[in-house]
């Protein structure tokens, strides 16, 4: 097998799916597994300072190879796969040169991945794709960054002669949760700039994100048995129903908006007659409507309790990331550079806005410019997930180049 699939399969057998309210750190074993498996390949790659922290984050460093004083910078994937579909006995299938015809999944043959719903699809006659049977996710979300980092640090190990700085390698834990750099030492990690392996198709420079919010909305009614509900009953499941239809229906979705546009997006509910609990999701490019939304919500709470009088409905609000672009001119080189070496590679760079997050949302946030590298990642979070093995290898064209650019560079 070609060696950046088998690694690649390999890391996806591992489960390391994230359980949200999970009272540990990181919230599933198979991350530590995984950990475990990487700081061993790190270690006999020769990078000797290779460690896994009490919180199961992996660093190590790829040496400079000259002594001239250079910036440190430091490129990063999470471990953790995404709680909203099941990692467990994932089945990697290999597609060998692609016929650009839809693909089934054998485990499951009502799942299948068309082309008309993935047009990238049509660009990769010829290539090879990695699929599941249809039952569990992928993983290439954030497995396929890990591999991409893993096959630039051993390629750059064998070659000495090319011209590198220093460079950090780093690990996370519960990403898809949202506390992937909980416990990332930045003071440690001592980058003047750093890149995240978490991105779609080739040549992708994301250094915009949504900025994000997570609402979650209590609804306590009045429970009593129905045969003696007349005007004492208050029924939580049809408030939250009632709440959920007074979003608005044509805006603030994730269904109608798209580019720049944010949205208001219930993900779960759970409850009964007495009290239910809504989390959502709040999302804008522009910081300040993240309050706009917020306002929305507690406006709607308060409408309901007036209609409702013995009904209580609570909104509560929690910061999440914001849009990595108010951080970008920090270090203008993290952007500038990626651009180069993306043409470098041989690949035409693409700038997309990205609806969603990355551990380099927060990073950037906190003082450290992250943009995030396309690694093959297309249907995350799906049994319909898929990579391809030539967006990986182009991945790792680009951090190569990144290396020598950065190794060009004065502090």
């Amino acid at each position: 097998m070609n060696p950046v699939l088998e690694r690649f399969c390999r890391y996806v057998r591992v489960d390391t799916q994230a359980v949200e309210g999970a009272k540990s750190y990181p919230s599933s074993p198979g991350q530590l597994e995984l950990g475990r498996m990487l700081l061993g390949e790190l270690r006999e790659l020769g990078l000797k300072d290779a460690e896994q922290d009490a919180h199961g984050i992996i660093m190590a460093t790829i040496p400079a190879t000259f002594s001239r004083s250079t910036p440190v910078i430091a490129w990063l994937a999470h471990m953790d796969t995404s709680p909203e579909t099941s990692g467990k006995n994932v089945k990697p299938q290999i597609i060998a040169n692609y016929d650009g015809s839809d693909i089934a999944l054998p485990g499951d043959r009502t799942k299948v991945i068309r082309v008309a719903e993935n047009p990238e699809l049509r660009e990769l006659n010829g290539c090879t794709l990695v699929t599941t049977d249809g039952t569990t996710l992928l993983g290439a979300d954030n497995k396929a960054g890990i591999t991409v980092i893993m096959e630039t640090a051993g390629y750059l190990l064998a070659h000495p002669e090319i011209p590198r700085g220093p460079i950090r390698i780093c690990f996370t834990c519960d990403e898809e949760i949202g506390h992937g750099v909980d416990y990332v030492d930045l003071k440690k990690l001592g980058a003047v700039a750093a890149y995240t392996l978490d991105g779609a198709g080739q040549g992708e420079i994301e250094g915009e994100t949504f900025s994000a919010d997570k609402a979650t909305v209590t609804i306590t009614g009045v429970n009593i048995h129905p045969s003696i509900g007349k005007g004492r009953m208050v029924n939580a499941i049809r408030l939250t129903a009632m709440f959920l239809d007074r979003l608005p229906k044509q805006a603030l979705s994730p269904e109608t908006t798209e580019g720049r546009e944010g949205f208001i997006h219930p993900v779960t509910i759970e409850g009964g007659v007495g009290e239910t609990v809504i989390r959502m999701l709040l999302r804008d490019h522009h910081t300040p409507n993240l309050a706009k939304q917020a306002a929305l919500l507690h406006e709607i709470a308060a409408q309901i309790m007036l209609e409702f009088p013995k009904a209580k409905v609570k909104v509560e609000v929690e910061k999440q990331y914001r849009n990595m672009a108010d951080g970008m001119v920090k270090e203008p080189r993290a952007m500038k550079l990626a651009e180069e070496a993306t043409r470098r590679a041989g690949l035409t760079p693409k700038f997309p806005i990205l609806r969603g997050g990355t551990d380099g949302s927060r990073l950037t946030e906190l003082g450290l410019p992250t943009p995030n590298l396309s690694t093959g990642e297309h249907n995350p979070h799906s049994p319909l997930e898929w990579t391809c093995l030539e967006d990986m290898q182009a991945a790792v064209r680009v951090l190569v180049e990144l290396a020598q650019l950065w190794g060009k560079e004065s502090r």
